[in-house]
């Protein structure tokens, strides 16, 4: 799942710099602003393709745009998160590869899909990759993630409750003038669309997720950059799968209402298997994972007959139990029995991808979905199936919010994602 994906800047590292790098540029064009023509371009996107002096960049925005390279053309490498071009270094138009992005500023043709380069900052796929790999495995050590439960705007304090299998556990997040905070959009989880914003619009219920310094006990964390965003929470029974509108319709346990949620190539969609399932409700229950799950587990899920627990229309679940991905306590299905309780989303993203056409009628379901608005229906960032017995054991039907909308794990689905 493209995100924060995840999630988070991890995703979004070589946009930031290129953005970081446009600015830098504007600021160093100003002196000569009145003399630029109107049809000056600037653009920020992918290589899809080189050939001779012509490239075609895939634009951020889906559009395409085609690149005409000058002899005169001033061609510069940057790195990832680099702030100013004191670094850069002058290239070939021969070391440009597909997969690369690219920042290009020159002279626009009058039907806007060519430009004229002036001039071309690059980075490297490679260099983007290494990036991202570093920046989450930062947010994976040093961050934290949660539902929102006090707001403290003098003192610049944010309470959040961790969430955690079996366990409760807040954390004091500490801002400073230095923390950079962002907040998605109201229909986006694209950290490319959070934007700079002030910790008045933070509210308790929004899920944030903060990386910077945490004290001796973690109880506190001292944020240097963090993101926001409000996001829903659902579980309950599957009542209609419009596969043509591509939506899903759920019977919120908690609302008693019907919420139908969008289902779009960005949506994660899982299913987990029953092994891996009744672990997490015996975990939730308090009781040990090394117990044997009883037949018939999660049978008295609220609102579901027992025909109707485990998988529906006896569709066999995803994963396995010899060891492969949902597997018993050999693998991630064991819930981290020796290192505490496992971030489910990180199991979460080892499961197979399911489709919209696997989701059934009848099936219980947890899903986080963006906010959405009066004219549109929010869309499904993480549909989670298989999830009968972990209802069951949720008191008050508060299992969806062991979902996050970001992924910690690795891959496409990255913090973006996940920061």
């Amino acid at each position: 799942m493209r995100r924060f994906s995840v999630l988070m800047a991890v995703s979004t590292a070589s946009f930031l710099a290129l953005s970081s790098l446009l600015a830098v540029s504007n600021a160093q064009a100003v002196p000569q602003a009145a003399a630029q023509p109107s049809n000056v371009a600037r653009a920020v996107g992918t290589i899809k393709s080189i050939s001779g002096n012509t490239i075609v960049l895939a634009l951020d925005g889906g559009a395409e745009l085609t690149v005409l390279v000058q002899d005169e053309t001033k061609l510069l490498q940057v790195a990832p998160g680099q702030k100013d071009l004191k670094d850069a270094v002058p290239i070939q138009l021969q070391v440009l590869q597909p997969g690369d992005r690219i920042l290009v500023r020159g002279k626009s043709a009058a039907d806007g899909k060519s430009t004229l380069a002036a001039s071309i900052f690059s980075m490297k796929q490679s260099d983007i990759t290494q990036k991202q790999a570093k920046d989450r495995e930062e947010w994976q050590r040093h961050g934290v993630g949660g539902v929102v439960s006090a707001v403290d705007a003098p003192t610049g304090k944010i309470t959040l409750t961790l969430s955690a299998l079996g366990e409760k556990k807040s954390v004091a997040i500490l801002l400073s003038k230095e923390t950079i905070a962002r907040r998605y959009a109201a229909d986006s989880v694209k950290f490319d669309d959070a934007k700079i914003a002030p910790l008045d619009q933070i509210k308790p219920g929004d899920q944030l997720r903060a990386r910077g310094t945490k004290n001796a006990d973690g109880s506190e964390l001292t944020a240097l950059e963090m993101v926001s965003g409000t996001f829903r929470n659902i579980a309950g029974l599957v009542s209609k799968v419009d596969a043509a509108a591509g939506t899903v319709t759920v019977e919120d346990a908690a609302s008693k209402k019907s919420v139908t949620v969008r289902i779009t190539p960005e949506s994660q969609l899982r299913k987990l298997p029953q092994p891996m399932a009744q672990r997490i409700a015996m975990r939730l229950k308090g009781v040990s994972a090394d117990a044997t799950p009883q037949p018939g587990a999660g049978a008295s899920t609220p609102g579901l007959t027992p025909g109707q627990a485990g998988s529906p229309a006896g569709r066999p679940a995803s994963g396995s139990s010899d060891g492969r991905p949902g597997a018993g306590a050999g693998g991630f299905g064991g819930m981290g029995r020796s290192g505490g309780p496992t971030d489910l989303q990180q199991a979460m993203s080892r499961l197979p991808a399911l489709t919209l056409a696997d989701i059934q009628k009848g099936e219980a379901v947890m899903v986080v979905t963006t906010e959405g608005s009066a004219s549109s229906a929010p869309f499904a960032i993480t549909l989670l199936s298989g999830v009968e017995a972990i209802l069951e054991a949720s008191p008050k039907n508060s299992a969806s919010t062991l979902l996050s909308p970001w992924s910690l794990s690795g891959g496409e689905g990255g913090e973006g994602a996940n920061p």
